[in-house]
């Protein structure tokens, strides 16, 4: 679990749950659904320190959505008194982040054990629906070196009020604008990830990975994923015009899993990434894999 600071919302744990009620609660959950998916008592747990951040990021979403109660409250109270992450903290880190961590239990007790006379409405997201671009089109542009470059709309992410449109970069490099016949010989990006499953499980959970290991020529056992350039719908409005689609190119579905994600927000940085694309491959390790893997294009 990646904990990065003191706070009642600063890791992996505390913001999956504390955004897993919120999902549900604006979804129109009702209490006994959100109580049943994420309970405040848990039967088990990895350890005292993991359950005082996963108890603590459900108390804060509960109290926000004013679904706090007394016999909640008591459990809570309990949770804290053991000190759990203020040990760990004093002992592992330094007692200066010890002390960090009790204020802000302090400060989220008091919060939270008086009740709340702004209880959070659920939220409605707009969906957007006037897409630029659509799954699985083959999109190129040109670069100020006159040459055009070639990505693929992957997917298209809405979460939250945010909409973006998942591009995967290609080797595509050429003063020709491509058609699909010119993809067939190119690569996609990607990366592999360990897998700590035996070779059936891991199949089981990414279907078609059998065609990354066969590539690769061994006996192999990880997960493989696309690197990801995300633009949101409302960045993509100043740039879009720069891109065309030639055509469609369709990854293998349980291929698309996330290698490495990033925000791109202007066209200066596809100029950056693609200007010099072997300089970005080799900066973040990335890999070169067969279109006709990826695709299944026999």
């Amino acid at each position: 679990m990646a904990t990065d600071g003191v706070k009642i919302i600063d890791s992996d744990t505390a913001y999956d749950t504390y955004w897993g009620i919120m999902d549900l609660y604006d979804s129109g959950a009702d209490l006994e659904t959100i109580d049943k998916e994420f309970p405040i008592i848990q039967t088990e747990y990895y350890d005292d320190f993991d359950n005082e951040i996963y108890v603590t990021s459900c108390a804060l979403a509960l109290w926000e959505i004013g679904q706090m109660s007394e016999y909640k409250l008591t459990y809570i109270k309990t949770i804290i008194e053991k000190g759990a992450c203020v040990k760990v903290w004093t002992e592992e880190h330094n007692p200066e982040e010890g002390k960090a961590r009790q204020k802000e239990l302090d400060k989220f007790w008091k919060k939270i054990s008086q009740v709340n006379t702004k209880v959070r409405a659920r939220k409605k997201y707009r969906k957007i629906t006037n897409f630029y671009f659509q799954p699985d089109d083959l999109l190129t542009f040109r670069l100020n070196d006159g040459n055009y470059r070639s990505v693929v709309c992957a997917t298209i992410e809405q979460y939250r009020g945010q909409c973006n449109y998942i591009l995967v970069p290609t080797t595509y490099d050429s003063s020709k604008k491509p058609t699909i016949e010119d993809m067939i010989d190119k690569e996609i990006l990607g990366r592999q990830i360990g897998s700590g499953y035996g070779q059936q499980t891991t199949k089981e959970q990414q279907p078609g990975i059998e065609r990354i290991w066969k590539y690769i020529g061994g006996n192999c056992n990880f997960f493989f994923g696309v690197v990801k350039l995300a633009v949101d719908h409302k960045d993509f409005i100043n740039f879009k015009d720069k891109f065309e689609k030639v055509g469609t190119l369709q990854i293998v579905e349980g291929l698309k899993q996330t290698g490495t994600f990033g925000y791109e927000d202007n066209f200066e940085r596809f100029e950056d990434i693609f200007g010099n694309l072997e300089k970005y491959i080799s900066n973040f390790r990335f890999q070169k894999y067969p279109i006709k893997v990826l695709c299944g294009i026999e």
